[in-house]
């Protein structure tokens, strides 16, 4: 046999897998790591592609445009805006997903130090739009 048509036969099940598509889970986190990009990056509008159009956070009290307004003074007051994430919890339910999270934010003017900082207990609802998930509610509650 061919030894080219042997390599290309080995081929097809490897580019196969390569394309397989990336389970739910892997979608959900990442698009929770390019959120935390976005803020630290300064970039509300990247963070904002994430969230639906019918977001309700905080109770339905916080809606998608009081969110980005929101997330636009918290980059625009500080220099450097800090996000780090604890253990992600995920619990699919078909096209919904539940997700808990603590986050510590950070901001400052840049220095060594960041000059204010929170900690929050974040639980948000994601639903299934296409091959991408996005956010359509989420509650937070300060900690610390």
């Amino acid at each position: 046999m061919n030894r080219c048509f042997v390599l290309c036969l080995l081929a097809v099940p490897i580019a196969l897998a390569a394309c397989a598509r990336k389970p739910d889970e892997t979608r959900i986190r990442d698009a929770i790591a390019a959120m935390q990009q976005a803020v630290q990056a300064h970039q509300p509008r990247d963070f904002m592609a994430w969230i639906s159009a019918d977001f309700a956070g905080q109770d339905g009290t916080v809606d998608r445009r009081e969110l980005a307004n929101i997330l636009r003074v918290e980059v625009l007051s500080n220099d450097k805006v800090g996000v780090t994430l604890g253990p992600i919890d995920v619990d699919l339910q078909g096209d919904r997903a539940t997700v808990h999270v603590v986050a510590t934010l950070t901001g400052g003017s840049g220095g060594l130090l960041p000059e204010h900082g929170a900690i929050y207990a974040i639980t948000s609802g994601w639903k299934r739009d296409g091959r991408d998930w996005h956010c359509y509610n989420a509650s937070w509650e300060q900690k610390l």
